[in-house]
């Protein structure tokens, strides 16, 4: 290990955390042990005063500076927090810069903590470039949220902790967003226990750090999912990526179903309720740990952070069951007949139906949307899958497509009366008051809309199903106007859920014909 690294190493040994920073608890996830065959424990970093490790990397860097400074950073979330708590703490001035679309939740909670919140721009980029500037303009210090040697060295204070409060681990799971947590932690363990595992885990939204690994050096990536927030970051740090490619063994990346999936493991073990970027790490090692073929691991996982709005736990209880493979969903057609549906659910063999959406659109042929539940995971799944298509069923298994778990469950049973050059998109915007109206008045009305759907999920970033009736000369001067409106958008006109459930079929045959 170089001299550089072993700075590292001693630096976390000396750093003290002390009256801020609490030790956090290590609870075993007796349920999920169970399920995996494994030793499965949780490093419980919701139990920090702000609900969150990031309190750790602040304080380092804050204890730093001269009582009095002044610091500046940008945060939506929990770094905001810490900073907030350790200049209240320390006898500094801290100013956050928050972007507009922040919950309140969040924004409230900073200012309780002593920190002064500037609200500006509809996205991190523009509050971050805002507190660059308010940090030259005041002569501040700026505060990174991880690609900072102090900010790092507060964060491995983590592992400095687990290693103290478990004995003969395997390998242990850390989130990935900037990689302040991934770089600290690793390079403690690896200095200490070269042996162990140290794996990193990225949401498949923002997999930042596995698109560095495979370019060799950090590469921006073109968007991020808002799912997990507190991880999404579009380009993994200079000094963070560094170490993370010299100590850390292998990255795994986990969808937004298995992620809801975590939230309920860890709330049946602990009943603590993770956020999304929370539950990532035990994400990360239920699926690693049912790909690996080995059993009676000891395996940890950090719980990051618990700063949750509310609001968003409807959202996650839908898609936890989905995540677990303890739900399917099906776009199946059956008979429009007495007694069909009787025989759809008798084809199932008794399994239970969590959901079924359909409206009489004729006669003919019935488009139904259902919910299967599941005992037995893939294997079952598969099985079902079987079972329909020995039974003559024409399906569709919907479980991962994202246009109908964010919308078409909810808009079963409505096709239009005539036939309409009709396209689909699927946007994605910035959430803050007033923003649907802003997202109306953006589209223009040089196009009929034909379609709408909207639902708030509590996140920063609103999803709405809109369709357009545009004639087939217009399309090319219809796709110049997406292009100018500055939002994230996917042209859903070509999946198989818009025509089973929202087209009238026969009219469109007809004007095929």
């Amino acid at each position: 290990m170089v001299a550089q690294e072993l700075d590292y190493f001693r630096a976390i040994i000396q750093a003290d955390m002390a009256p801020l920073a609490k030790v956090t608890e290590v609870s075993e996830l007796t349920s999920l042990s169970k399920q995996l065959n494994q030793q499965v424990f949780l490093k419980r970093e919701d139990q920090q005063p702000v609900y969150s490790f990031k309190l750790r990397g602040a304080y380092n860097k804050l204890r730093q500076l001269p009582k009095g400074s002044k610091v500046i950073t940008a945060s939506a979330g929990n770094h905001a927090q810490g900073v907030a708590l350790s200049a209240a703490h320390l006898g500094h001035q801290a100013t956050i810069v928050m972007p507009v679309t922040t919950p309140d939740i969040k924004v409230n909670s900073v200012r309780n903590l002593g920190g002064e919140v500037v609200l500006h721009g509809h996205n991190f980029d523009a509050a971050q470039a805002h507190a660059y500037a308010l940090t030259e303009q005041q002569g501040a210090v700026f505060v990174p949220p991880f690609d900072d040697p102090d900010v790092i060295i507060g964060q491995g204070t983590v592992a400095r902790e687990l290693m103290q409060q478990l004995h003969n681990l395997d390998a242990v799971f850390i989130p990935v967003g900037g990689g302040g947590l991934l770089a600290g932690m690793a390079v403690y363990i690896k200095s200490l226990r070269p042996d162990i595992k140290v794996i990193g885990v990225e949401s498949a939204e923002s997999a930042c750090l596995d698109a560095a690994l495979k370019a060799g050096e950090p590469v921006e990536l073109e968007q991020v999912g808002s799912f997990a927030d507190g991880v999404a970051v579009k380009i993994i740090g200079k000094e963070t990526f560094r170490l993370a490619q010299k100590f850390c063994d292998e990255v795994v990346t986990v969808s937004s179903d298995e992620i809801c999936a975590a939230v309920q493991d860890i709330f049946v073990a602990t009943r603590a309720i993770a956020e999304p970027s929370g539950a990532l790490a035990t994400a990360g090692l239920t699926k690693w740990s049912k790909q690996c073929g080995q059993t009676g691991l000891k395996l940890a996982a950090v719980l990051s952070g618990a700063n949750l709005n509310f609001d968003r736990l409807r959202y996650i209880a839908e898609r936890t069951a989905l995540g677990a493979k303890s739900e399917a969903l099906f776009g199946v057609t059956i008979k429009e007949e007495k007694g069909s549906f009787k025989r759809f659910c008798h084809a199932l063999g008794g399994r239970a139906i969590t959901e079924f959406n359909y409206r009489y659109a004729g006669e003919g042929d019935a488009q139904i949307f259902a919910g299967v539940g599941l005992r037995g995971g893939q294997p079952e799944l598969d099985e079902v899958k079987s079972v329909l298509q020995t039974n003559g069923y024409a399906f569709e298994d919907l479980s991962d497509n994202e246009l109908a778990k964010l919308h078409i469950r909810y808009m079963v049973g409505g096709k239009p009366p005539v036939p309409l050059n009709e396209h689909l998109y699927r946007f994605e915007f910035p959430e803050y008051p007033g923003a649907l109206a802003r997202f109306l008045e953006t589209l223009g009305s040089e196009w009929n809309i034909t379609l709408f759907h909207y639902r708030n999920h509590g996140a920063a970033e609103g999803n709405v199903l809109a369709a357009f009736d545009i004639a087939p000369e217009q399309l090319s001067l219809f796709n110049l106007h997406l292009a100018k409106l500055g939002y994230k958008y996917w042209d859903e006109t070509d999946n198989p859920c818009f025509t089973q459930y929202l087209q009238n079929q026969e009219l469109q045959q007809q004007q095929a014909s």
